[in-house]
This record gives C-alpha cells, sequence and structure tokens, in this order.
C-alpha cells in the first residue's frame, strides 16, 4: 500500500495547485483524477473559452466594424471550426504545462476514480477496473462541478447541449436560445452572435448578469441589444421540445406564452457540486441543503483529515478561489498560519463583450446593510485609449465608505476591466484609501486611468468629467 501524508481528489485549478503547494512544503502527495490533468477549467472552460473570445473579436470586427477602421471585404470568410481548433491547441499546451508541473514537483499523478474508504485509506479504480488502495494522512477533495439542469431537460449533446458540448462543437449554430444569462451563457452569447448566429437568453430574474451591480446590468442590455441579441428577462422556461429542425422552447413571462424557436439550445443555469460516490456519506461528512461540502475557513470538514476546496465546497464557483483554498488547505494542513478568504472581496469577472469585471458590495448590497456611501463613476466614452481602440461603451464605477474613504467595492463594464481589476483588489486588500488611489500617477494614455479619474469623481474632484 502506497503512502502519503497528501492525496488530492481531483486535478483541477484547486486540487493541482493544492498538490503542489504540498510538495513545496515538504509534504509527500498524491494526485487523483478518473478525466484530465486541469480539471474543467484548462480543457472545456475559462481557458478554451478565452481563445474563443478572441476570435469572436475578431470576426465581430471583420462583419460589424470594418468601416470604422476603414477596410471592407467581397468575400468574407469565418471558420468557426479553425476558432475551435486553435481553443484546444491552447487547452492542450496548459494541460502538457500541468503534467509537468506534477513531475516537477514529484507529485505522484493516478488516473482513475477515487472513493474515500475512512479517513486515512482511498481506493482507485483505472478504465481496466483494477484497484490500487493509497494510505494518507489528509485527504483534499477537489472534485469540481457540473452544469445542473432543469426538471424536462434531456442533454442530447447536439440539440440540447451544456457548455460541455458547447465548448467543443466545431458547428457553428445558426441560431440559438441561451437559457441563463450567467458567466457561461453572456460569453457563448458573445461568441456565436460575432459570428452571425441569431441569439436569444432567457433569464428568469429581472435582468441579465443577476449578479452584477443593476447599472452593469442595465449597460450590458444596451450593448448586447445593439448586437443584436435579443435578451428575455423575468422569463421562465416551460418546456424544451425537439423537432426534425431544432428545438422549440417555451417560455412565460407577464406578457404570457411563446414559442421561441432554434437549431439549439444551451442550458447554463448554474451548477451542482461533484460530491456523490465518493464514500464520504458513510464517513460523516457534512454537506450543505444543495450537497455542498461544509468546510470551515482551514477548508476542514467536519472530520478530521478530511478537507475540501473549489466548487464542491460552494463557496464561490470560481477558478482562481479554487486555487487560493488550494494554497490555503495545504498551508493549514502544514501547519502554518492562514487568514480566511474575505469571499466578499474576491474579484470576479465575465469576459463577454464588453467585459464585466467586480468586486466587493453593490451599490444596492451597501445601502441594505446600512452603509454610509459615495460613488465615483468615469465613463469610457471619456477615455482616451478606449476612443483610439474604438470600444468606449462602458464605466468604472467605485463604491467608497463616506467617512474613511475605505473602499467597499467596484463595478466596471468596458475593454479589458477584467485586467483593471487588481489595482482595486491590492488597493482594498492593503487598506489603502480612495483618495490614495486618485493620487496615484497614471500612464496617459491608458485604460487604467478610468480607475483614477472614478477615484476622482469619488473625491468629488473630478477633471474630465
Amino acid at each position: 500500500m502506497d503512502e502519503f501524508d497528501v492525496v488530492v481528489i481531483g486535478a483541477g485549478p484547486g486540487g493541482y495547485v493544492a498538490a503542489i503547494r504540498a510538495s513545496q512544503l515538504g509534504l509527500k502527495t498524491a494526485i487523483i483524477d478518473k478525466q484530465w490533468m486541469g480539471g474543467v477549467c484548462l480543457n472545456i472552460g475559462c481557458i478554451p473559452s478565452k481563445a474563443l473570445l478572441k476570435n469572436a473579436e475578431i470576426a465581430h470586427i471583420l462583419r460589424e466594424r470594418g468601416k470604422d477602421f476603414g477596410f471592407s471585404f467581397e468575400n468574407l470568410k469565418l471558420d468557426f471550426s479553425s476558432a475551435v481548433k486553435r481553443s484546444r491547441q491552447v487547452s492542450d499546451r496548459l494541460t502538457k504545462g500541468v503534467g509537468f508541473l506534477m513531475k516537477k514537483n514529484n507529485i505522484t499523478v493516478i488516473m482513475g476514480s477515487a472513493r474515500v474508504k475512512s479517513k486515512e485509506i482511498v481506493v482507485v479504480t483505472n478504465n481496466e477496473g483494477k484497484d490500487q488502495t493509497l494510505k494518507a494522512k489528509n485527504i483534499i477533495i477537489a472534485t469540481g462541478s457540473q452544469a445542473a439542469l432543469f426538471p424536462g431537460a434531456k442533454i442530447d449533446g447536439e440539440k440540447v447541449v451544456t457548455y460541455r458540448e458547447a465548448i467543443l462543437q466545431e458547428k457553428l449554430p445558426k441560431s440559438v436560445v441561451i437559457i441563463g444569462a450567467g458567466a457561461i451563457g453572456l460569453e457563448f452569447a458573445t461568441i456565436w452572435n460575432s459570428y452571425g448566429t441569431d441569439v436569444s437568453i432567457v433569464e428568469m430574474l429581472p435582468r441579465i448578469a443577476p449578479l452584477e451591480d443593476e447599472e452593469i446590468s442595465t449597460e450590458l442590455l444596451k450593448a448586447f441589444t445593439k448586437r443584436g441579441i435579443r435578451c428575455l428577462v423575468e422569463t421562465r422556461v416551460q418546456n424544451i421540445e425537439t423537432t426534425s429542425r431544432g428545438v422549440k422552447v417555451t417560455v412565460a413571462s407577464k406578457e404570457g406564452e411563446q414559442t421561441l424557436e432554434a437549431e439549439q439550445v444551451l442550458v447554463a443555469i448554474g451548477f451542482k457540486p461533484n460530491s456523490s460516490n465518493l464514500g464520504l456519506e458513510e464517513l460523516g461528512v457534512d454537506f450543505t441543503d444543495r450537497n455542498y461540502i461544509k468546510v470551515n475557513d482551514h477548508m476542514s470538514t467536519n472530520i478530521p483529515g478530511i478537507w475540501a476546496i473549489g466548487d464542491v465546497s460552494g463557496k464561490l464557483l470560481l477558478a482562481h478561489v479554487a486555487s487560493t483554498q488550494g494554497i490555503h488547505c495545504a498551508e493549514s494542513i502544514a501547519g502554518k498560519q492562514v487568514q480566511p478568504i474575505d469571499y466578499v472581496m474576491v474579484p470576479r469577472a465575465t469576459y463577454c463583450q464588453p467585459q464585466l469585471a467586480s468586486f466587493g458590495y453593490t451599490e444596492a448590497q451597501a445601502l441594505e446593510l446600512g452603509m454610509k456611501i459615495k460613488i465615483g463613476k468615469f465613463p469610457f466614452q471619456a477615455n482616451g485609449k478606449a476612443l483610439g481602440l474604438g470600444e468606449s461603451t462602458g464605466f468604472v464605477k467605485v463604491i467608497v465608505d463616506e467617512k474613511y474613504g475605505e473602499i467597499l467595492g467596484a463595478h466596471m463594464i468596458g475593454p479589458e476591466v477584467s485586467e483593471l481589476l487588481p489595482e482595486f483588489t491590492l488597493a482594498q486588500q492593503n487598506e489603502l484609501t480612495i483618495s490614495e488611489i486618485m493620487r496615484n500617477i497614471h500612464a496617459h494614455p491608458t485604460l487604467s486611468e478610468a480607475i483614477m479619474e472614478a477615484a476622482e469623481n469619488a473625491e468629488d474632484q473630478a477633471i474630465h468629467i
């Protein structure tokens, strides 16, 4: 029987990072995955989707904005399958890199399905049905999540798909109904619309990007509508029917029922944890009512030696959260002191067009909590770099404590705002005030000047608006 200090189940952004950190700390470590290194994120999620979004950005410019930049085509041909193939190359390169990191850090890699038999024993069954037993002082569950479905939705991989099928298909659908206006729905809407697909989004909540600040959602709705993306909010899906030509999606809203017809439907209503069939119930591990594994600030479950990180913990289903939890978990196992993660202040980004990026409290949340706040805003229409890029939609909005100038949150929509967000989060983490951001000299012309200008606006010292 092989013995380890740490056995990690799941090799996604949480699992493989936890394994590397554990090994760096001198712990003998093994990692198990039944399918691939890098998990969903690197293989069929965040990484290949960003490659597709880059292709989509170029396609949109060529199709819709050539005149703005002074060029035209008589016979423009866009090969969507080439975009998908490029995304696979990007993904493959990174997953191979994870494999290299496992070797570099002397981590034992075992491919197969894992089951926890006791708080010290893990049995791995490989593709040939052979079992391998591991003994571990600590077991980290990092099994991630999968697409949630609603009753009556049968995924056939062709007419009714989740993100898994959508990101791998090389054929461009002529028309799509997307159910759910979260990050996945918004990003696929951007990709397909950029190539000329007729896209409709159905969202049961009052607005698209429902977790963002309300002003962000309003601005995104304007941008999507301008692009020709149809957005139906406060609308519920009643039924999905496949036909010989595609799908019929019956939806209901305050205006009554209607049927949307399309070649394909993407179900993107959220995720559910991969926490079943691991043997955890038999050990007495505590779960939430939604079947996420309960953990404390150090990622420990109620069973000593059993830990959980990433999506399966249900804290915040983002790859960078999983990686951070993985590091915290490994350091906790090694006896190091770690600071609990403040999930409210974790950065979030959606890579639709225009991009969304945010952290902290929205304006509504701050007011609901009774905070006395002031708001700083600056539009990209007044930013020289954004105008030069031809991407002036959107704005920067910062929420500030009225008395002390503490940064309580920031919400952005516009060009490359995901790259601007770390200035805000770094400032907040190190207790800088909004006036200190305002006084920080920003290079000109840059998109980051919009952050400085929003800070000036919060302090009633706006220069350019």
